[in-house]
């Protein structure tokens, strides 16, 4: 181990939707780089298994969008873990469809799982961070949070929000030694990517410069970056990290 990561070998991280995609690779990252790792599911308990024992994290399952079902779990993975000091908000979902033909069922289930669970992890977290004087906190937007998508109006909205969440607490946590970023994919080679149009996949592949998909772990990567003890300098930042298919200001 580096001496990097022996100096983070106390501390605790939790990744939610951390079983699958991106969770997994950032939820793998993080125990690589010496923390103690816990990951959130929402629903696919084989897969939740699987992940356990093939990686050794353990997987715990509530609903993200549910304020109470955060605050027990949080203290049950606490009590194992000790007091969280890094919190990466990855779970997610979509429920595309043109605007004028989505109902508001599919407006309140992205909001919810996206954007609402951001706000019921990190609250029970933060207060602990400022008392101890450390966190990290990366919250993972997309590249449709920034420049918007049409038939995903629920989705961008919300990634967009966690990008004003991101940039409002990080003013807050400054002083008190959390920083709080996000990361911002392009079109990355997950089971939700794999799931579309084969057709409408390469048109996306062709509107990215370096001419290929993005891997869960360049993404996992990122967040380790902003984990880490030194980063301590950066807060407020969207990272992009999209191939150059969209630059951001």
């Amino acid at each position: 181990m580096s001496e990097a990561s022996a100096g983070k070998a106390a501390r605790s991280a939790i990744v939610t939707g951390g079983t699958r995609g991106i969770g997994e690779a950032i939820a793998v990252r993080l125990k690589e780089d010496g923390l103690k790792v816990a990951a959130t599911y929402a629903g696919n308990d084989e897969a939740a298994k699987a992940f356990t024992e093939r990686t050794g994290i353990p997987a715990f399952k509530w609903d993200a969008g549910d304020y109470d079902a955060c605050k027990e779990g949080i203290a049950k993975i606490e009590d194992a873990h000790g007091g969280t000091d890094v919190l990466v908000n990855n779970a997610g979902i979509t429920r595309d469809g043109m605007f004028h033909k989505m109902d508001a069922q599919q407006w309140r289930d992205v909001i919810r799982a996206d954007l609402d669970s951001v706000f019921n992890m990190t609250h029970q977290v933060f207060p602990g961070m400022r008392a101890r004087g450390h966190g990290r906190i990366v919250n993972i937007s997309s590249i449709n949070g920034q420049k918007g998508q049409m038939g995903q109006v629920n989705y961008s909205a919300a990634k967009a929000g966690m990008i004003g969440f991101t940039r409002a607490l990080a003013q807050e946590g400054a002083f008190k030694g959390v920083t709080v970023n996000a990361i911002a994919p392009g079109y990355i080679a997950t089971e939700m990517v794999a799931a579309m149009n084969e057709d409408a996949l390469q048109k996306v592949v062709a509107q990215i410069p370096v001419g290929r998909l993005g891997e869960a772990d360049e993404i996992a990567r990122c967040v380790s970056f902003l984990a880490d003890d030194r980063a301590g300098f950066i807060t407020g930042a969207v990272l992009t990290a999209n191939g150059g298919q969209y630059i951001a200001a």
